[in-house]
């Protein structure tokens, strides 16, 4: 069995991937929020596929791979698949936005939120393992099944409580002490899943392994952070300032003042027109009856 080495950059990785887990639960569970407020259907799924990209995608996904970069086999190489890594991002953002959907909508309980829960934790655990399927050594990777069943546990149990925080937490403080429940359970699955995992090197297998270096994927997972942020905060701009001038049922609000949010309409316009400089209207003469004489 080959040495493994989880943490090559010291503490870098953890705290990497623990701040990346909370912002993205921070944003998903404001989205959430936003999203029990909404008046219509599609602008609490809008709400909530914001939340699952800022959970899924960014709170998982770029967690996973931020610490990942911290991952090392001193007698092998280390590669990664991009297929199998995009795959695994697909996973994470489907499996939350499927949990989100079933509970954003309905009714609140909490048999519902565990079953979403189960449903999102397996897609969580699918997008981890998928991940680590599309890294590449020079031998094979084994799983411990113990530690395996245990970050299946992890991940049921982090997605049910994160789920219960969507649809229960208001106000920033609730917010960001969930949001930093969520990202040490999000941590706590990662960490136990990789020490589940050990590699047996081949000596018949070639030291040549395809695929893209760890510290290449610094620049897309870069870039794809920043576009996580960036889209995430615009569309959430946008489907607030469209709630902002737009009825409860979608249609813009006409005449309405920005600030004191007062209608008008030309009925009272015409009503409050003064009426200094204007000729009064002629008042109508009486007719004088005919007197004889």
């Amino acid at each position: 069995m080959a040495e493994v080495h989880h943490f090559t950059y010291g503490v870098f990785n953890p705290l990497a991937a623990y701040l990346l887990a909370f912002l993205g639960s921070f944003f998903g569970l404001l989205g959430t929020a936003r999203a029990r407020d909404a008046r219509t259907s599609s602008r609490r799924n809008r709400w909530l596929l914001i939340s699952a990209f800022a959970i899924g995608g960014g709170a998982i996904w770029l967690m996973h791979f931020a610490a990942m970069l911290g991952f090392e086999v001193p007698d092998s190489p280390v590669r990664f698949d991009i297929p199998m890594t995009v795959l695994s991002l697909a996973f994470a953002v489907a499996a939350v936005g499927t949990g989100l959907l079933i509970v954003g909508h309905g009714r609140r309980s909490l048999p519902k939120v565990i079953a979403a829960g189960v449903l999102t934790g397996g897609g969580v655990l699918a997008m981890h393992y998928t991940g680590m399927y599309g890294m590449n050594v020079a031998g094979e990777m084994r799983y411990d099944l113990g530690l395996v069943v245990a970050s299946a546990i992890i991940a049921v149990v982090a997605s049910t409580v994160a789920l219960w925080f969507a649809v229960s937490v208001r106000g920033w403080a609730p917010i960001s002490g969930a949001a930093a429940i969520m990202a040490v359970a999000v941590c706590g699955m990662h960490y136990t899943g990789m020490a589940a995992m050990s590699v047996h090197l081949d000596p018949a297998t070639p030291t040549q392994v395809d695929g893209f270096r760890p510290l290449t994927m610094i620049v897309p997972i870069t870039l794809i952070t920043a576009a996580t942020i960036v889209g995430v905060a615009l569309s959430a701009l946008q489907a607030m300032t469209e709630e902002e001038f737009t009825d409860g049922a979608g249609t813009p609000r006409r005449g309405v003042h920005a600030e004191t949010a007062v209608p008008w309409s030309l009925k009272q316009a015409t009503m409050a027109t003064p009426t200094v400089g204007r000729r009064p209207s002629p008042r109508p003469v009486p007719l004088r009856s005919p007197t004889n004489g």
